[in-house]
C-alpha cells in the first residue's frame, strides 16, 4: 500500500479524491459506472419549458435532466435508434398520431401531427400529458442506455389512458438496463406487471409516522449502521 494523497476530511468522498487510472484503477471504475447512472425527477412541462422551444439541434443520445434538449433527443433515436421505435411508441398512446422535428436554420422544433386536425401542433400548443409522454418517449428509447436507470413518478400529468404505453416503454427499457420506478399509481404498476414476469414491486407504508416496507417485520429487515472512518 501507498499514500495515495491527503487524509480524508468527513465530507470527502475517495471517490472524487483518490479515483487515479493508475494508482486506484478500481475507484475510477466504480466512479464512472455511477457517473453513468441517470436520474429523471424534473423533466419540465410547464409553460416556459425549454422543450416546448426551439434549441439548437445536435446529436443528442441521452436526454437531459430537464428535457430541453427534446426534439434533438428524438431526431437521434429517429437516426440512430431501432427502426420506427418512435413511431410505435406515439400512435399507441395517440393512435393515428405521428411526431415531426422540424429544422429551421439550425434549431430543431416539435410537430406533433394529430388524427382530426388540420395542421401540426407546436410544442408550444401541446398539453403536459402529451409532452410528458414525449419526454418519456425520449428517455427510454436512448440508444445509449445507462447501467441504472431512475425514473420518479412518471406518471404525473398523464391521462389514465396513456399508463399502458408508458408502461410498455419502460419494460422495453428493461431489457437494456435496469429500471427503477418510484410511482403513487397502482393501475401504472398492473400495467408493468402485465407485460413482464420480472417486475418486483416494493410497496411502502406508513405506519405510526414511521415509513416501512409492506410486509416486511421489524426483525427481518437486514442490520444497518454508518461505519466510521
Amino acid at each position: 500500500w501507498e499514500q495515495g494523497g491527503p487524509e480524508l476530511q468527513t465530507f470527502d468522498s475517495m471517490l472524487s479524491q483518490f479515483a487515479d487510472p493508475q494508482r486506484a484503477p478500481e475507484l475510477l471504475q466504480v466512479r464512472e459506472r455511477m457517473r453513468s447512472w441517470r436520474f429523471y425527477d424534473h423533466l419540465r412541462t410547464d409553460t416556459d419549458a425549454p422543450a416546448r422551444q426551439a434549441q439548437v439541434g445536435t446529436r443528442t443520445p441521452v436526454l437531459g435532466p430537464e428535457g430541453a434538449d427534446l426534439a434533438a433527443a428524438l431526431q437521434t433515436i429517429l437516426e440512430m435508434g431501432p427502426a420506427g421505435a418512435v413511431k410505435e411508441a406515439v400512435d399507441q398512446a395517440f393512435p393515428g398520431s405521428s411526431v415531426e422535428i422540424r429544422n429551421n436554420e439550425g434549431r430543431f422544433e416539435l410537430a406533433f401531427r394529430q388524427h382530426g386536425l388540420l395542421r401540426p401542433l407546436t410544442g408550444a400548443e401541446l398539453s403536459d400529458g402529451t409532452l410528458r409522454y414525449l419526454l418519456w418517449v425520449a428517455a427510454l428509447l436512448t440508444p445509449r442506455p445507462p447501467e441504472l436507470l431512475v425514473l420518479n413518478e412518471p406518471e404525473t400529468s398523464l391521462h389514465p389512458d396513456l399508463l399502458p404505453a408508458l408502461a410498455n416503454l419502460v419494460v422495453t427499457a428493461a431489457k437494456e438496463t435496469q429500471v427503477i420506478v418510484v410511482t403513487h399509481s397502482r393501475p401504472f404498476v398492473a400495467s408493468m406487471e402485465a407485460l413482464a414476469e420480472d417486475v418486483h414491486t416494493i410497496e411502502l407504508i406508513k405506519e405510526q409516522g414511521a415509513t416501512t416496507i409492506a410486509g416486511q417485520g421489524p426483525l427481518d429487515e437486514p442490520p444497518w449502521k454508518w461505519p466510521t472512518r
